[in-house]
């Protein structure tokens, strides 16, 4: 049988949790999406005030990081350039971004989630994502 990594709904709350309260010290409104390792929603958060239009984003750019295993920043710079990389189109689903802000999370070599944040620009969402991801790593490994 083999066992696939996943991050649990305390992992993914305290990571919640933590963005929230590093955008309100910045006095700013995100949305959060925590993902397992299929993409799908662990763990959400619409602060008040953050744009209604960031919550497909940021449950996209969790789903999107989750299923690349890839921050979504990497995704956005390959699709800004196709002849360099390539299309959107060429990921298959319209749930693939390529705004930064989604991070994925690795365990024992596989992804097992992703934290995405949405609502500020795409470098302000993927620190704020990485705060979050780095902090769900760093209760893994202790």
């Amino acid at each position: 049988m083999r066992t696939i990594p996943t991050i649990d709904y305390s992992e993914a709350k305290q990571a919640v949790d933590f963005i929230v309260e590093k955008a309100l010290e910045m006095q700013k409104a995100v949305v959060i999406a925590v993902a397992d390792c299929r993409g799908e929603l662990i763990a959400f958060a619409r602060m008040d005030a953050a744009p209604v239009s960031s919550v497909v984003i940021a449950m996209n750019k969790a789903w999107t990081a989750a299923r690349s295993g890839k921050p979504t920043a990497e995704i956005g710079e390959k699709v800004k350039h196709p002849a360099k990389g390539h299309d959107i189109a060429y990921y298959g689903d319209p749930k693939f971004v390529g705004w930064g802000g989604g991070i994925p999370l690795w365990k024992e070599g596989e992804v097992a989630g992703s934290v995405a944040v949405s609502g500020l620009s795409s470098s302000e969402d993927a620190t704020l994502a990485t705060l979050g991801a780095d902090l769900i790593m760093r209760g893994r490994s202790s």
